[in-house]
């Protein structure tokens, strides 16, 4: 059996860390409901301008870090059609679908079906790689569903909470976030790329697909004051600081441990949404939203368990 020892202090040090990239992540969720609903934007023209805005920071960040290595990621047609899958199948369909279902909806919501990204990842490998789910997977499912339908109807089946196109969007979120997270580790793991490299060109090639669309430079709204610092906010504190964060905090803290961590950002985006947002919810929604995130954790708990047990009979 192989054990590691981790000092206590260096673990806090990491959950500190994981904790302040996922409250970035809610933070940025809370003002893009601001942008989508609270300003005139198409929402082709602010894809297409955070898009490539994060790219190029990002790139230029895995520049200055790694050099020539950045290019590195091109070595081969099968690094390069995984990076393209990567941007357009997961990244850029994500920001889509989140976007998407946070305009009709409210980011409350959203956030917490695409927080169901890791039942999207059990239920795939056992579609496509008829991978036997295990019992902890049907238990957290289970719970899920039940979670998402106290969040989604507040424990009315006539009556939705949020409109049923943005539901379809969340669910839509939920899936590519998964595809976002699966994609790159074959890029990452595999063939040693860094994942800010990996990010950065993802992210720059599903900016330049949604330009293809909508130009940055074709009926760009007025740039005010309220919609720089909106726009900057999503692209650095939504983007760019809680990646590198969670980035940093993995040298201290196991990624389990950090994932577990996640949760804040559906509950900092539900107090956001409550506090300046006005987002009115029932006790039925908590309820359902705890329920999701004690699925996750269930999940993440279960499979981790199983990985412990396999490492043992390895040794």
């Amino acid at each position: 059996m192989k054990t590691v020892n981790t000092p206590a202090g260096s673990i806090m040090k990491g959950i500190f860390w994981a904790t302040v990239a996922s409250t970035m992540f809610g933070i940025s969720g809370t003002v893009l409901q601001f942008i989508s609903q609270g300003q005139d934007i198409p929402a082709s023209w602010f894809l297409s301008a955070r898009t490539l805005g994060a790219g190029v920071v990002l790139l230029l960040i895995s520049l200055v870090l790694y050099g020539k290595k950045t290019f590195a990621v091109f070595g081969s047609l099968r690094e390069i059609a995984w990076l393209v899958a990567y941007a357009i199948i997961g990244l850029g369909a994500n920001l889509l679908t989140f976007y998407m279902s946070v305009q009709t909806g409210n980011a409350a919501a959203s956030t917490i079906l695409q927080y169901l990204s890791p039942l999207f990842i059990v239920l795939g490998s056992f579609l496509f790689k008829h991978e036997r789910p295990l019992r902890s997977d049907m238990v957290a499912f289970v719970v899920a569903m039940i979670g998402v339908f106290l969040a989604i109807t507040r424990g009315n089946i006539s009556q939705l909470a949020i409109p049923f196109d943005s539901l379809l969007w969340g669910i839509g979120s939920g899936i590519t976030a998964a595809c976002y997270v699966v994609l790159p580790r074959t890029l990452v793991r595999d063939d040693g790329h860094s994942p800010i490299t990996v990010l950065g060109w993802g992210t720059l090639i599903a900016g330049i697909v949604f330009n293809l669309n909508h130009p940055v430079w074709v009926s760009t709204p007025p740039l005010t004051t309220g919609l720089l610092a909106s726009m900057s906010t999503v692209i650095l504190v939504g983007t760019i600081l809680p990646f590198s964060l969670l980035l940093y905090s993995s040298h201290f803290a196991p990624s389990d441990v950090i994932s577990i961590v996640d949760a804040t950002q559906p509950v900092m985006t539900f107090i956001l949404s409550i506090l300046f947002l006005s987002l009115k919810i029932t006790i039925a929604e908590v309820i359902g939203s705890v329920l999701v995130i004690v699925a996750i954790y269930l999940l993440q708990r279960g499979r981790r368990k199983v990985t412990t047990v396999f490492e043992e009979q390895e040794d």
